[in-house]
């Protein structure tokens, strides 16, 4: 499992790459190596059916404890299956939905990477590992909404999605964090058997809170739905694969990967149950108020994300069983759908099923796919949707003490569902041709073969659903607490109250498409109140944000390098002074005075060239006063046996006096642009400032008791780094990172001004900045002296 890792992260890297080289046959060639990628993890479920849980460890910082590791457990597998499997077909549609578009290339790199990313997920045994790899998800996820991202829609939807799921991965960061010290491990095979201790320690409710959040803006559940549907800017390829059976799903999978340790208390199950439900039902009466193809099946998905956390919540080994079994048939029917509305537009170009008509006969393959993934969508046998909604049912009506309201709700939501299903599968394909219709044609195989794939595979399992139930359901079940023994699935339980319901469905869905129309009005009624909603609130808060960050950038950035230096010496002043104050005592700082003769003389000629500085009339005099300044310390580095640091003094000190005099020369003559006051105030600011930086010193050096930094530096230096000039070795040995920091920056400046000086003498020119009129200088011939100085 590591090796389809980490490759499937290097065919990313590679894929623009083979895409210059395979050309039309690079989707065929990537859903290959997905599709072997599958096989193979298929090929540990007997291994993991009998109890086996294979795991590979490396070490990550030995220091922490924390190891790179990865387990293969039956709801990992499952998962991993569906997102290779899924990722095969996923690849193959994209080859076609995108050919001849130039960025083909990187759409198979940022999808590669999303896939990786995902298997990380599902496999890291890790909690940390995990996180890295949750992350990933929202970065490559970004990538790929935002794939046009010449289009604005786009781009804000790619944004929005970020920062929705980037807020939730803070909080799960944190709860990382807290579960790791409240259970003494990261890994979740160690957590597993510390559930106990984790739901008595006192950071408990706080992980809850911390976990749900994470995991509700990653699945989209209320109040954090809104991004999914919008998120439906991505290609066709991109939606059926994150916002049907990957990145949506990782929220879910978390909540059931946590369920084990996290579980078993109203803390957990209340918020799990009442959010899940909300979201079904907002879900799925939004998808059958809403336009467009896409649209409609996201609702629905976040329709039935709802579900899984809802029975997530209810905790049950029945509700488990039956979260496994609708997350299985829910990847084949919905993935198959989403690839079918793409093609179905990308043929007759038109996106609202109303307008579309009589397919069936235009396009014989992808509607006789739409027809098996609607029936699995519907809940109709035998697809192996029917057993799904079946299981939910049975788990429903088993909840003690909420039996009532949950299988309300499941009812209701299903009715929902089903007519949004046939809304979209089927109504497109059989209703009454249209203009729309009139020049459509079928697709090419690469559009249809991945949809039929899907489709099929859940009709195979709804008919034979021991394919799957032993070696894949019940491990799955198991590892997420459903107990080794749950019910079998089978396409026929007997006549009871599940089977009641399942006709009740079925009945009050085909009455709730006859009034398709009244329906979208309703919808639509509902956008109103929806404005009000939380994407409103998203939208307020990222205009406050931009508010704030106006208001900052006018009021710190406003152009002027004075007030930029007054403000950081300022603030330094009150913080750093503040804590000095609190936590010295200033009676006690060494305040000797033991000069020798050469000392004395060097310290006066310093403070005498500063103040000579300050007075100074004329440019030339202030530099070479300033010059004298740096000259006198590097005197002092020598008389405290620092001849290196000295020499470096030197010859800084030569190199910025001969490049001011050089820049200066050709400056207007010097100008008092200050008024008293603003000269008084700088003078305080700058005794306070370094008035402060004397105490700071004389408190480090007098009151610190303990081992120095310096003593470690020294007797390290010629042992670890083979060096015996102490200052160049921590330079580039101890403090290499940030040397190699500082290196950058100049580069990256020389960078600037080279750019900076390749303009001049071209067409392009600086842009004016513009100065805001200041009123402590009331001539306006100094204020265009001022400018020509800058």
């Amino acid at each position: 499992m590591a090796t389809w890792l980490l490759s499937t992260f290097v065919l990313a890297a590679l894929a623009p790459w083979l895409h210059r080289l395979l050309r039309a046959a690079t989707p065929w060639v990537l859903a290959t190596y997905a599709a072997a990628m599958a096989v193979h993890l298929a090929t540990w479920a007997p291994q993991v059916a009998d109890g086996a849980t294979p795991r590979v460890a490396w070490t990550w910082a030995a220091a922490l404890g924390i190891e790179f590791s990865l387990r293969l457990d039956g709801w990992g597998l499952l998962m991993a299956i569906v997102i290779s499997g899924v990722g095969a077909t996923i690849l193959l549609y994209g080859g076609g939905y995108l050919a001849g578009d130039r960025r083909l290339g990187s759409f198979y790199m940022f999808l590669l990477l999303f896939m990786g990313s995902m298997l990380g997920v599902a496999l890291a045994d890790n909690l940390l590992l995990m996180f890295v790899f949750w992350e990933l998800t929202s970065l490559s996820s970004y990538l790929l909404i935002g794939f046009d991202h010449e289009r604005p829609a786009a781009r804000a939807a790619a944004l929005q999605a970020l920062l929705v799921t980037g807020l939730g991965g803070l909080a799960l960061l944190a709860a990382v964090v807290l579960m790791g010290v409240a259970g003494g491990s990261y890994e979740f095979s160690s957590l597993l058997s510390r559930g106990d201790a984790i739901r008595g320690h006192a950071s408990y409710p706080a992980i809850i809170v911390l976990v749900l959040l994470g995991a509700f803006t990653k699945s989209a559940q209320f109040p954090f739905h809104f991004w999914l549907p919008n998120a439906m800017q991505a290609p066709t390829p991109v939606s059926a694969y994150l916002h049907s059976a990957t990145m949506v799903k990782a929220g879910v999978f978390l909540l059931a990967r946590l369920t084990p340790i996290l579980g078993g208390t109203a803390a957990w199950q209340v918020p799990l149950m009442l959010a899940g439900g909300a979201t079904m039902l907002l879900g799925a009466v939004m998808a059958l108020g809403s336009d467009t193809l896409k649209r409609i099946l996201a609702y629905s998905t976040v329709s039935v994300l709802g579900t899984l956390t809802m029975l997530i919540g209810v905790g049950t080994p029945a509700a488990l069983h039956a979260a496994v079994v609708m997350l299985l048939a829910h990847a084949l029917y919905k993935g198959a759908l989403f690839m079918i509305a793409g093609a179905v537009s990308h043929a007759t170009h038109e996106y609202e099923p109303e307008r579309l008509g009589g397919l069936a006969r235009i396009m014989p393959w992808t509607a006789t796919s739409a027809g098996l993934a609607a029936l699995s969508m519907c809940g109709l046998p035998p697809a192996f949707g029917f057993i799904a909604k079946e299981a939910f049912y049975e788990s429903t009506l088993g909840a003690s003490g909420w039996s009532t309201w949950l299988t309300s709700a499941a009812v209701l939501g299903n009715v929902l569902l089903f007519a949004v299903a046939l809304r979209v599968g089927v109504m497109p394909f059989t209703a009454r041709a249209t203009q729309a219709t009139t020049d459509a044609h079928e697709v090419s195989l690469t559009l249809w073969l991945g949809p039929a794939l899907l489709a099929a595979i859940g009709i195979l399992i709804g008919l034979s659903p021991a394919v799957c139930d032993a070696r894949l359901v019940v491990p799955a079940g198991a590892a997420i607490g459903a107990g080794e023994t749950p019910p079998r699935l089978a396409l026929w339980h007997g006549v009871g109250p599940a089977l009641y319901l399942s006709g009740l469905t079925v009945a009050v869905g085909c009455a709730a498409f006859a009034m398709r129309r009244a329906a979208r009005l309703a919808g639509i009624a509902l956008r109103k109140p929806a404005a009000w909603g939380p994407e409103s609130w998203y939208h307020g808060c990222v205009a406050g944000m931009n508010a704030v960050a106006t208001w900052q950038t006018r009021v710190l950035q406003n152009g002027y390098l004075r007030v930029y230096l007054w403000t950081t010496l300022v603030t330094a002043v009150g913080l750093v002074g503040y804590a000095l104050l609190r936590g010295a005592d200033l009676t006690d700082l060494p305040l000797s005075w033991d000069l020798h003769a050469g000392e004395t003389v060097v310290c006066a000629l310093i403070l005498l060239a500063t103040a000579a500085a300050v007075r100074a009339r004329a440019r030339l005099a202030a530099i070479a006063l300033l010059g004298a300044v740096g000259y006198g310390v590097a005197l002092i580095f020598v008389f405290f046996g620092a001849p290196d640091l000295a020499m470096t003094q030197f010859l800084i000190e030569t190199l910025l006096v001969i490049l001011f005099v050089l820049v200066f020369y050709h400056l207007p003559p010097f100008v008092i642009y200050s008024e008293l006051a603003a000269r008084t105030r700088d003078a305080i600011v700058a005794t306070a400032f370094g008035g402060m930086m004397a105490l700071l010193v004389m408190a480090i050096g007098g009151g610190h008791d303990g081992p120095r930094v310096s003593d470690y530096f020294a007797e390290r230096s010629l042992g670890d780094a083979h060096g015996r000039n102490v200052v160049n070795v921590i330079l580039v040995d101890f403090r290499a990172i940030d040397t190699l920091g500082e290196i950058t920056v100049l580069a990256a400046a020389a960078a600037g001004v080279y750019a900076l000086l390749r303009l001049r003498g071209g067409r392009a020119r600086l842009p004016r900045i513009a100065v805001e009129p200041r009123t402590t200088i009331g001539s306006a011939k100094r204020e265009r002296a001022e400018t020509a100085g800058t």
